[in-house]
């Protein structure tokens, strides 16, 4: 499954993520892609929203992951922001992969490609492009 969607603002991009919010639980692991201020962290406060968290969601980019918990069958969400590191040695002791085999969670991975050995087979990707200053094209892509 592969869907193509343009925002056009901050707030169409955080509303694109919460409309989907229901559609992604299925997909346990987001890796999201794309330059720095693409409309990553915007997408995943909509996202988080739209899975009942209330809390305030800001980037992890200076201690790389948070934690908030969820009120479903899925306990927790995890959002994680890879901007700062090198690759995947600098992740060793985090925790990461046990919180990416863990079914029970949740996980939006910024920078996801610093990782690509560790991610799931099974996973949804995430594209941004910036089109203009306000647009964006985003890209989801189940894999499976």
């Amino acid at each position: 499954m592969k869907k193509i969607f343009l925002t056009k603002s901050f707030k169409e991009t955080q509303n694109l993520g919460k409309k989907l919010a229901p559609e992604i639980i299925g997909g346990k692991v987001l890796a999201f892609y794309g330059n720095l201020g693409s409309g990553k962290t915007t997408f995943i406060q909509g996202l988080a929203k739209g899975l009942g968290i209330k809390n305030n969601i800001i980037s992890p980019t200076f201690i790389l992951i948070r934690t908030y918990d969820l009120k479903s069958r899925i306990s927790k969400f995890y959002h994680i922001d890879l901007y700062r590191i090198d690759g995947e040695k600098e992740i060793d002791g985090l925790g990461i992969e046990e919180l990416i085999n863990n079914p029970s969670n949740i996980i939006a991975i910024e920078w996801a490609e610093k990782i690509k050995n560790i991610l799931p087979k099974k996973r949804i990707d995430i594209y941004f492009k910036e089109s203009s200053e306000n647009e964006r094209q985003i890209t989801i892509e189940r894999i499976d």
